[in-house]
């Protein structure tokens, strides 16, 4: 398999099983949504629904393949979806933290694009 196909099929794998998780302790009146846009290969975990404050439409994690490699584009998560990446095997220098500006992702230890 190569290595968008990998990606591909660990980033579902990643987001499935953050919306299972989050699934086991629901929040009332609001659903966890996967979407996975292969063909032009996006990957989101959204929460929707209501509050009583009003709607709540949160991208949880938003992740995309770009020129080869991981670009998390927003991560909410407690352990961040490059950690699991990492734990995967996937290697620092394809994953780029697409949420920190351009300027400040060479003082990290990922991709910087």
């Amino acid at each position: 398999m190569d290595r968008s196909m990998t990606y591909r099929t660990l980033l579902k794998e990643l987001l499935s099983q953050h919306a299972e998780r989050m699934n086991r302790h629901p929040q009332p009146d609001t659903e966890i949504e996967v979407t996975f846009d292969e063909e032009r290969d996006h990957y989101m975990l959204l929460r929707v629904g209501w509050t009583p404050k009003g709607r709540l439409f949160v991208p949880t994690l938003y992740a995309r393949l770009r020129d080869g490699k991981i670009w998390i584009e927003n991560d909410w998560t407690a352990d961040g979806l490059a950690t699991e990446l990492l734990e995967q095997g996937v290697p620092p220098d394809d994953i780029v933290l697409a949420f920190h500006p351009p300027e400040m992702r060479p003082y990290t230890e990922f991709a910087v694009g």
